[in-house]
């Protein structure tokens, strides 16, 4: 019987994992790796050689953790519960018209629930990741709090995370910077693992090509989209574009168009095929409604509370005014006016340090 319990940790063949297993097995937890494979690299159609968390590469080196270690590893295949959801919200956002976030959509509804799942059949009280991402409680809530390492840090892709998954879930290296979590595995003797470089890519994208992605998944769709009109904010027409799906807010390259100005996509329209262009001003806005919130510190929020919100995973964040409407809705009014809100993206938001909360931004 260990000390701490009995934990299942999700192990990638990254070192971030790899290393948060290590340190809960050295801290007297009852480990049980377990690498779940999410997608199929062949089917995707990619040009690129197999890499990431689903490659027979990264399955091996989370095996070679639990063996050196001692403690049990189990493969578990998630594909048609990952396929059925997260791309077909990937492929339908990008129809609509929105730019979606499917590591979030992943972690919320894929990975933590399988996770959990799994962890009562093996008889887990907790389950545990290689996030670089912190937890606190207060006020009889549990929360994440940012990574000590700002530079690393994900708490941005776990906003959805409810209370129950919360209560049982560990970020072991949450307290640390990449650059120790790399001297951790190199200590150990994982030197290669220690090196190994790390992938920012979409999973099921391997080549990073979203256009491609999506004419393999959705059969004549160029012959569906394509020539439609570019315009100007006040309607006027300036030439045809590629089809509204290949193209993002706030998007700059790859318009293929002249204008004497630099141009940016200011808002896509799937009922007209439409794509709007105009000037990096108009692309600044000043609020914005976020749908579909989750709230971890708070049970509830008044009707106005002060927070910092980042609109994208890299944005720093701007001082905002969290304004609640009706159902689990909020309005955000900014400061000072922000460049490049894209519907569909997470909106998070937060307190210091601490996680709030966060929606999709609404169309």
């Amino acid at each position: 019987m260990s000390k701490n319990g009995k934990v299942l940790v999700a192990m990638s063949g990254g070192v971030d994992s790899s290393v948060a297993a290590m340190m809960l097995h050295e801290e007297g937890y009852e480990v049980i790796g377990i690498t779940m494979k999410t997608w199929d690299y062949a089917s995707s159609g990619g040009s690129k050689k197999e890499t990431g968390c689903c490659s027979l590469d990264s399955i091996h080196d989370a095996r070679a953790m639990a063996v050196r270690f001692g403690f049990p590893h189990f493969i578990l295949d998630i594909r048609s519960e990952f396929g059925d959801y997260i791309i077909d919200n990937f492929v339908d956002e990008y129809m609509a018209g929105r730019t979606p976030n499917p590591c979030v959509l992943c972690n919320t509804h894929i990975k933590w629930d399988a996770l959990l799942r799994r962890a009562d059949m093996l008889e887990c009280e907790f389950i545990a990741t290689g996030h670089y991402a912190q937890q606190r409680f207060e006020n009889n809530r549990h929360f994440i709090s940012r990574g000590l390492d700002h530079n690393k840090d994900q708490s941005y892709v776990l906003w959805g995370l409810k209370q129950e998954a919360l209560a049982r879930t560990r970020f072991p290296i949450g307290g640390f910077r990449k650059a120790e979590i790399r001297k951790m595995a190199a200590e150990a003797g994982f030197i290669e693992l220690a090196n190994k470089s790390e992938s920012y890519e979409i999973c099921f994208v391997p080549d990073n090509d979203y256009r491609s992605f999506l004419k393999r998944r959705i059969e004549g769709l160029e012959e569906r989209v394509e020539g439609g009109d570019f315009v100007l904010s006040d309607g006027r027409v300036i030439g045809k574009h590629r089809g509204y799906p290949f193209y993002t807010v706030g998007q700059r390259k790859g318009l293929d168009i002249a204008l004497g100005f630099p141009a940016f996509v200011l808002e896509i329209k799937p009922e007209t095929n439409t794509v709007v262009l105009g000037t990096k001003e108009e692309l600044v806005k000043t609020n914005m409604k976020v749908r579909d919130v989750n709230l971890q510190k708070y049970a509830s929020l008044p009707e106005e509370m002060q927070a910092l919100t980042k609109i994208r995973y890299k944005h720093e964040g701007a001082g905002s005014l969290l304004q609640a409407i009706e159902g689990n809705e909020l309005e955000v009014q900014f400061t000072e006016a922000v460049s490049g809100i894209a519907p569909g993206q997470s909106a998070v938001f937060y307190e210091g340090d601490d996680l709030i909360g966060g929606g999709f931004i609404k169309k």
